[in-house]
């Protein structure tokens, strides 16, 4: 029988798609160790993964029967994709249903940033205020700021479109030129970071884009500037970005994704100035059931019909 291994708990949708086969579960709040995966893996047809799960060349090859990895989430970095080339595994993804859930959060962060919101909240929940007045407690409105998107994709797509119901103008940058409309313009990164009031981070994750912001990108952007990153942590340096907030080179930064994660630079905890969510990017019930049904239906595609529907690559 077809055996199923599940490195960490999904959604009840993914479990019925796989009812039929034998399914094994590693239950536990912990991510999930390499000598756990691999015991888990042992014998399995199919491995069904969330990010945090590192597929590394020593899991592939204590696998024998491996054919199919079917990751739970857009990424796929967590993965050793040339291991998995080379023993001919196929590797999938779930990519497009998060992209409603991660612009929303992007805005999200982007109006707490900017109204204060988690600060004002704090405060209501500790010293108090005293009651309403012209100067206090002032933030900045979307409307009329320049938004720059960095990676113009799915997610970033939909981001400018929703940024654009704000009032804000829209500039992009990416490898390619796309077809856009109403008035959302293309710029060179370096252009790009000078002019953004707001720099929003949506690109993927690879060598190129390692470090992408760092010291020298955060001086060239202007002072009252944030930055928000929904992407992938190490696209941004967390050292370059402390030192940036310290010195008011940035005005704030909103991050849902972090440079080492899941831990997080103690200096980015103490920043007023800075707001933190713990990668929830696609954390919605409906996002979350919808990506364990195509992860699911990447392994019964592949095991009943020979491809996958998503396949990376």
């Amino acid at each position: 029988m077809t055996h199923i291994f599940i490195s960490g708990e999904i959604p009840v949708s993914g479990y019925e798609a796989l009812k039929k086969y034998s399914v094994d579960v590693y239950e536990c709040e912990n991510v999930i160790r390499e000598e756990d995966l691999i015991e888990g893996v042992r014998d399995a047809t199919a491995l069904l993964c969330p990010l945090s799960t590192k597929v590394t060349r020593k899991v592939m090859e204590s696998a024998p029967s491996l054919k199919i990895i079917a990751n739970y989430g857009a990424g796929f970095d967590n993965i050793d994709l040339v291991a998995a080339k080379e023993r001919g595994i196929v590797v999938t993804n779930t990519p497009k249903v998060s992209t409603d859930a991660t612009a929303e959060l992007t805005l999200g962060l982007m109006l707490s940033l900017m109204r204060r919101i988690p600060e004002g909240d704090q405060l209501c929940r500790t010293e108090g205020f005293n009651g309403w007045a012209p100067l206090f407690f002032l933030g900045r409105e979307l409307k009329g700021k320049t938004l720059g998107i960095v990676g113009y994709g799915k997610i970033g797509q939909a981001v400018a479109k929703r940024a654009q119901a704000f009032g804000m103008n829209i500039l992009y940058t990416a490898r390619t030129k796309k077809d856009t409309e109403n008035e959302i313009n293309y710029r060179p990164f370096d252009q790009l970071i000078q002019e953004a009031d707001i720099v929003s981070i949506h690109t993927a994750y690879s060598d190129e884009t390692h470090h992408l912001f760092n010291e020298k990108t955060f001086k060239r952007m202007k002072k009252s500037a944030i930055l928000l990153n929904v992407s992938r942590g190490p696209v941004v340096h967390e050292e370059a970005l402390v030192r940036a907030l310290k010195q008011r080179e940035l005005a704030g930064a909103a991050l849902d994704v972090f440079e080492n994660e899941p831990l997080i630079h103690d200096e980015l905890k103490t920043l007023a100035n800075v707001v933190l969510t713990p990668h929830i990017g696609n954390a919605t019930i409906e996002t979350r059931e919808e990506m364990a049904r195509l992860a699911a239906g990447n392994i019964t595609s592949y095991i009943e019909e020979g491809t996958a529907l998503t396949p990376v690559g």
